[in-house]
């Protein structure tokens, strides 16, 4: 290079002679190779990661490096020749970038807490909400209840919880991001236009129904898709699944929209030059036609498009069709990708829970609402217990949810994901001579009947998890799909990550491994390039100091637990892990040893 008068050329260090700052009077130009950077030589490092093992969320193979933090920043990689404010020494764990959940539903939790656990307490740094068409803005005044009933159908948020819990300080959805601006957390949150409440915002009980939108109704949509883009949401989500459905059993708003409705909102957007498009559909017969139409929305607005891609019993190749169409399009030069869940979508079942084996008995309904300690006193009569579990199961979808005893499994503490087949309650029945619902009975009483069992709903139709390690590997896919906020007494999928990495790097048993590099790509830097967040997901210089050191040998999930910290008292599912040493978020501690620090330097994101 050609260097003018007056510009010296200054090593970084010592340790890596490729590596040098290109000093002038007016700027300073940072050329890094290797792995090690540009440093800020004049001040002091307010955070030093000393002799970890670096996977820098690259890819790339892991390398032993100390990281200087200076502020919110990663400055330096390489030997530390500094004194830093504060010292980590990171000797025997691995070092990665914070992980980016991409599919929660915290949107409701984020208006009342400080602390986005489960997603914090298991290594995720940034969250991002409003998936599946369902958030709380935009929203008149009028419209509370409604948006309410949505969210505890779809996401099984009890409606006490949220309307306990929701403060309502907006109407705009530029408005509910000033709202969260004004918020601090331990972690970043991000949000997106939510189509279902856009609808009843504009369309009010015509939208609900899911009557046509006029063309004055798309119009509107798509200006206010657009103007929340413009305040800084990261895209637009919409549900076209059947199974999303309010409290009071009817589709959500968003099924069955018209193309041009969603043909307009996909323009608007694009016009931004940013934001991408979250969809979950029912393919089924209807494949074909449905994925044909998400891909002319790709086509004719060149946003991305994420798409929810789970195997379903009912359709067990579905999954890899769909990623056969996704796949060829990629080829076309549309981006659109399947985003996948690292874990069967799983049911958890006990007597603490919202669901468990008898909630179609008839004695059910005489303790349901006793707190778990008079249940599990009313269930320790004998007598009792004879009854209910003689009685029917129910109706026959609360028999397929709840006593498919094939795929009904003890869930265990460490938690097993992955069981084989003889451990069923079926097979359980057939070694003891005594019904399914026996064994059931008798295995959710242990532990003063706070035991889960496991019910594995989605990618488990071979009996094992051989369709996520395909999945895994396949470069059209996100890791996604964790729920965290929702589904809150039934399941605690958001820390699937933490599985991810026990499971598929190190304890799998039932079939291959995947690299360890690969999965915190994963669960990095390809998730927050997917979203558009370019400042984040690797560990590199000028990089956000959002950091995991994790004892890796150590690390385990443990069973979930009930708590009852929601508004009014609400019950939620929190499954905490041991080995996360430290999570670090823009340079400060907030999670160390499994204990949050206080520290909230967690904030709003906005696109622009």
């Amino acid at each position: 290079m050609q260097l003018s008068k007056g510009t010296t050329v200054t090593p970084i260090c010592a340790k890596s002679a490729r590596s040098y700052s290109l000093i002038s009077k007016s700027r300073v130009i940072f050329l890094s190779h290797n792995r090690c950077f540009g440093c800020v030589m004049e001040e002091t490092p307010s955070l030093i990661i000393r002799n970890g093992t670096v996977i820098d969320g690259s890819g790339n193979q892991r390398y032993e490096a100390d990281i200087e933090i200076t502020g919110s920043k990663i400055t330096h990689i390489g030997e530390s020749h500094k004194k830093g404010k504060s010292e980590i020494d990171a000797s025997n764990r691995i070092v990665t970038p914070g992980f980016v959940d991409i599919h929660t539903h915290y949107d409701a939790q984020v208006t009342w807490a400080s602390q986005i656990t489960p997603s914090s307490c298991n290594g995720v740094t940034t969250v991002l909400m409003g998936n599946c068409g369902v958030g709380f803005a935009p929203v008149k005044p009028d419209q509370h209840e409604m948006l309410i009933s949505l969210m505890e159908g779809v996401e099984d948020i009890p409606e006490v919880v949220l309307s306990e819990g929701l403060p309502w300080t907006w109407e705009t959805f530029s408005d509910y991001l000033n709202t969260l601006d004004k918020r601090r957390f331990d972690v970043d949150v991000a949000t997106q236009v939510p189509h279902a409440a856009l609808r009843v915002y504009v369309m009010g009980k015509r939208g609900a129904d899911r009557e046509p939108a006029s063309a004055d109704d798309r119009a509107r949509m798509a200006e206010l898709a657009a103007e929340g883009v413009k305040a800084g949401a990261f895209g637009f989500s919409t549900s076209r699944l059947l199974q999303h459905r309010t409290a009071e059993g009817e589709p959500i708003p968003s099924y069955g929209a018209a193309e041009e409705e969603l043909q307009e909102i996909a323009k608007a957007i694009s016009k931004i030059g940013r934001g991408w498009l979250q969809v979950v559909a029912d393919f089924g017969e209807s494949q074909e036609t449905e994925f044909s139409m998400l891909k002319r929305l790709v086509e004719t607005s060149g946003l991305p498009l994420t798409l929810t891609l789970l195997q379903r019993d009912s359709w067990p190749n579905e999954w890899s069709e769909l990623l056969k169409k996704i796949e060829a399009a990629n080829s076309e030069g549309h981006l659109i990708t399947g985003q996948i869940r690292g874990r069967p979508t799983s049911t958890l079942l006990g007597f603490e829970l919202s669901e468990n084996p008898f909630l179609g008995c008839p004695s059910w309904s005489e303790i349901a609402d006793l707190d778990i300690a008079s249940k599990f006193k009313a269930l320790s009569d004998p007598t009792f217990k004879q009854r209910l579990i003689n009685e029917p199961g129910g109706t026959k979808e609360q028999i397929a949810r709840y006593r498919d005893w094939d795929k009904i499994f003890l869930l265990g503490d460490p938690p097993q994901y992955e069981p084989v087949p003889e451990s069923s309650i079926a097979s359980m029945a057939k070694k003891q001579n005594i019904s399914p619902a026996n064994v059931a009975f008798n295995l959710m009483m242990e532990n003063e009947g706070k035991t889960i069992l496991y019910h594995p709903m989605s990618n488990y139709s071979s009996g094992d998890m051989s369709c996520v390690y395909d999945m895994l590997q396949h470069p059209n896919t996100l890791m996604g799909l964790g729920d965290g906020g929702a589904h809150v007494g039934i399941m605690c999928d958001a820390t699937d990550m933490t599985h991810a990495l026990t499971h598929w790097t190190r304890d799998r048993t039932r079939g291959d491994l995947l690299p360890l590099e690969d999965i915190i790509t994963r669960m990095t830097y390809s998730n927050a390039r997917a979203m558009g967040l370019l400042d984040r997901g690797l560990i590199q210089t000028g990089y956000k100091a959002d950091i995991n050191i994790i004892n890796y040998d150590e690390l385990q999930l443990h069973a979930p637990k009930i708590h009852y910290d929601l508004p009014a008292g609400g019950k939620r599912l929190i499954q905490e892990a041991t080995g996360y040493d430290h999570t670090i978020l823009s340079g400060l501690p907030v999670w160390v040893g499994g204990q949050p620090t206080g520290q909230l330097p967690g904030k709003l994101l906005r696109s622009h």
